[in-house]
């Protein structure tokens, strides 16, 4: 249950102001049909982060322990930097329009999502707690729940989130996992 809960924290407030939310608000605004772009981003999501995840396990396979809690514990810090650097969004990202709503979120995500900085925490997370399907499932559902608001109530959230403040939570929480992870906190349970 904490591989899934602390998966879905991480990737919710990492994606606060994030590249993909912002294409988010414009595939949004551009078609104005919500439930097809939520549905797009679900499946491009799984895809990605299953992708990611099984990256992560292979990882573990590659590596021996203390060797891979150095690589974790560093990957958390670096990410930890990463997500006080705003994201910048090319507008080319979403003109793929000729795919219909669906076809156009679910292309125009899944490649935003590559080398993303939540696409490296899927793989980092699913490397530390070695469970594959919490991880995918929290990572799935904090995008989710960065998301879904951003379609449903687009520019209304945008101008009232303090994203500053989310990105320094977001990474406090990075920083706080890569320091207990180069400690060994939870090394005696396989973390």
């Amino acid at each position: 249950m904490e591989a899934f809960l602390i998966s879905t924290g991480v990737v919710a407030l990492a994606e606060i102001g994030d590249k993909t939310q912002l294409l988010a608000f414009i595939l949004a605004a551009k078609f104005k049909k919500p439930w097809p772009i939520i549905a797009a981003i679900f499946v491009s999501t799984i895809a990605n982060h299953a992708f990611a995840g099984a990256v992560g396990s292979w990882v573990t396979s590659l590596v021996g322990p203390e060797t891979l809690r150095w690589v974790l514990g560093i990957s958390f810090i670096g990410m930890a930097g990463w997500t006080l650097v705003p994201d910048k969004f090319e507008e080319e990202d979403a003109k793929l329009a000729r795919f219909g709503v669906f076809g156009t979120t679910l292309i125009a995500f899944f490649l935003a999502e590559m080398g993303d900085k939540t696409q490296f925490a899927t793989i980092a997370l699913a490397a530390k707690y070695h469970n594959f399907a919490a991880v995918v499932s929290g990572t799935t559902l904090g995008m989710m729940l960065a998301n879904v608001p951003a379609v449903l109530l687009g520019n209304k959230i945008a101008e009232r989130m303090p994203t500053k403040i989310v990105h320094r939570i977001a990474a406090g929480i990075f920083l706080l996992m890569g320091i207990l992870t180069l400690m060994g906190v939870g090394a005696g349970v396989g973390l």
